[in-house]
């Protein structure tokens, strides 16, 4: 199994352990060692795979106090919405804006090309604002949407941008990886524009699978680098308090 299959595997088994009860919510997680010789994987992959319960808002990890199990948030009542990940919506997307794209591809009109290129061309202007880019990026996932012709293709496409937007950790991550991402992310909008203007459905759902599989690698890679910025923070503090100890 790979590394990146086989951190995911323990994050899932560890989340079982969490909804039997095992680890009930407010309690602390064993250690990385003890949690290492349970699963029989490296520390390295139990830190991965709890980087990722975390982003999916199962567990807290406190510096310098443990890791920590959280309450299931309840189910959305009323319009508000759920409290996800970034990485949960992303996962989302790729299954249904993918689809909504092979549907768009059947429909799609010379128009509607016309108005897509237009949005690619403000999402690829490099003086605009990252208001600007955003808001542009958003019409044009918005236009696919409604070409696909399924009303409520659309209208979950239009929740996703809502929780894209007024999430504060989910908004958080994205403008962190869109902001350094813009010649990528224009570059892989282009090939689902180029799909659709072959009105080529399978090449469309593709194109759109792959555009967020790239932007779920780059959460992962910024989420690693987080991980691995606190480490050496946590480190190069404890050597000082061993030199600050051994000097008295």
């Amino acid at each position: 199994m790979s590394e990146k299959r086989l951190y995911q595997a323990i994050a899932a088994q560890i989340e079982g352990l969490i909804e039997s009860g095992d680890f009930p919510a407010g309690t602390r997680l064993p250690g990385e060692r003890d949690l290492a010789e349970r699963f029989g994987v490296s520390r390295v992959t139990i830190r991965e795979a709890e980087i990722a319960l975390e982003a999916r808002g199962r567990i807290a990890i406190r510096t310098g106090s443990g890791v920590y199990v959280l309450p299931r948030q309840p189910a959305a009542q009323d319009g508000a919405l759920p409290d996800v990940s970034a990485f949960d919506l992303t996962a989302a997307r790729a299954v249904i804006e993918a689809e909504a794209a092979a549907l768009a591809a059947a429909n799609v009109t010379d128009e509607d090309i016309a108005h897509l290129q237009a949005l690619l061309v403000q999402m690829s202007d490099v003086h605009a604002s990252d208001d600007a880019t955003l808001e542009a990026d958003r019409q044009f996932h918005l236009t696919i949407a409604c070409i696909a012709g399924n009303p409520v293709i659309e209208h979950c496409i239009q929740l996703i941008w809502r929780m894209r937007r007024e999430l504060p950790r989910v908004a958080q991550v994205y403008s962190r990886v869109c902001h350094h991402d813009g010649d990528a992310r224009a570059d892989e909008h282009e090939v689902i524009l180029d799909a659709l203007r072959r009105r080529d459905p399978a090449g469309a759902r593709t194109a759109m699978r792959e555009h967020f599989h790239r932007l779920f690698e780059a959460m992962l890679q910024a989420a690693e680098n987080d991980a691995l910025a606190e480490v050496r923070r946590r480190t190069a503090h404890d050597r000082e308090r061993f030199l600050v100890t051994t000097r008295i």
